[in-house]
């Protein structure tokens, strides 16, 4: 889908479940399938097929996912198709708006408790360095999830992305057409970008295109770090992570963030706010989140069978409601399993994109974490 926020990547009880710990998934019984643990599963395979792990997941009776905003890339709809297709799971949200590297931190706090994290979705340079954090999993839709966007052993996979756009309320300010207009005295106090850099994968990401618009390469971070010092120095970068509400309110009139993201605080705030949505023209920057599985998961099957849903056919098309675009368009594009019209819908790619490797996005993570916070102190 791109050439090269892209990441690497990630991919049946029954009375006889009922014996099994809480974090240890069982076959069908009747099928004269040995018992499963969840917690070691690496595919689908070790359940034997999707309705026994269905019924390991409905054996556990519960979800626990961390950092999802309802209002990010369709996660609302995407939690509710999931609750309205396993009624016996209770899903439990915690802590919508916390960073990437927040989610780590929480299921380092809660390690061995029932309400620790059973699931991520993370930035790419979270992932990088959290690996051991993460249990092996490939969904059943694998092979169809390009080789750049997923870890091989499935540690973590790549699953929605877009690309870095800006978002501006164009009764506040003049649309921007170049990355240098930011720099203007009208743009004094209005920039925000969504997050730490050193946390955020979003933000991470706009540091990103500020990188490959102004002559650098997604290898070396500095050219972005020198332009958000520059920014800041003029008075314009605002150090405020921006919602639909300080949209709303006029404090961030300006924001960097992903495309489908962008897109969503018009349409949340329509009505009542004008927002428009920027692809800078010149070289884009692309990315996925990546999904991937605690390895300390208090509910094991339950993590498993969520990354089988997010990587199936209904699972990817909400995404691209969302304004996304699905790890497996390609894919199913092809097989005829994708929404026709929603993938055309999508913006028009930029001419050129980048996506940073693996290796260059941990050089750009601890470029970042060097020299961040004193180019915007």
């Amino acid at each position: 889908m791109f050439t090269t926020r892209t990441l690497t990547a990630l991919a049946a009880a029954t009375a006889l479940a009922l014996s099994l710990a809480a974090c240890s998934g069982a076959a069908d019984a009747g099928s004269g399938t040995p018992s499963v643990d969840a917690a070691t599963a690496t595919s689908l395979s070790a359940f034997g097929d999707l309705a026994a792990l269905e019924d390991a997941a409905r054996a556990e009776g519960a979800l626990n996912v961390i950092a999802l905003p309802r209002d990010w890339a369709n996660y609302g709809a995407v939690l509710d198709a999931f609750a309205k297709k396993y009624p016996e799971i209770t899903i439990t949200e915690a802590s919508p708006d916390a960073s990437s590297a927040e989610e780590i931190l929480a299921a380092e706090n809660l390690v061995g408790q029932d309400t620790a994290p059973d699931v991520f979705d993370l930035g790419l340079a979270v992932a990088l360095s959290s690996t051991d954090s993460f249990a092996p999993y490939q969904v059943a839709t694998w092979d169809e999830i390009p080789d750049a966007l997923k870890e091989e052993s499935g540690l973590y996979t790549g699953d929605y992305g877009g690309y870095m756009a800006v978002g501006y309320d164009p009764d506040a300010v003049s649309a921007p057409t170049q990355l240098s207009d930011l720099l203007g005295a009208e743009y004094k106090g209005k920039v925000a970008i969504n997050g730490d850099p050193t946390q955020a994968g979003a933000a991470f990401a706009a540091l990103g295109l500020a990188t490959v618009q102004n002559g650098g390469t997604v290898a070396d971070f500095q050219a972005g770090i020198d332009f958000f010092d520059e920014l800041n120095q003029a008075g314009n970068f605002v150090k405020i992570d921006p919602t639909p509400a300080t949209i709303a309110s006029g404090e961030t009139p300006v924001v960097f963030d992903w495309d489908y993201l962008n897109v969503g605080y018009g349409t949340s705030l329509a009505g009542e706010r004008n927002w428009e949505v920027v692809v800078f023209p010149g070289t884009g920057y692309a990315g996925y989140y990546n999904q991937a599985v605690n390895k300390d998961a208090p509910n094991p099957a339950a993590a498993r069978l969520w990354q089988e849903f997010l990587y199936s056919d209904e699972g990817q098309n909400l995404w691209l409601a969302g304004g996304a675009r699905p790890v497996r368009a390609e894919a199913m594009q092809a097989a005829g399993t994708i929404d026709a019209e929603l993938f055309a819908a999508l913006p028009a790619a930029p001419d050129e994109t980048v996506v940073p490797s693996e290796a260059e996005s941990a050089a750009g993570a601890a470029l970042l974490g060097e020299k961040w916070a004193a180019a915007v102190q």
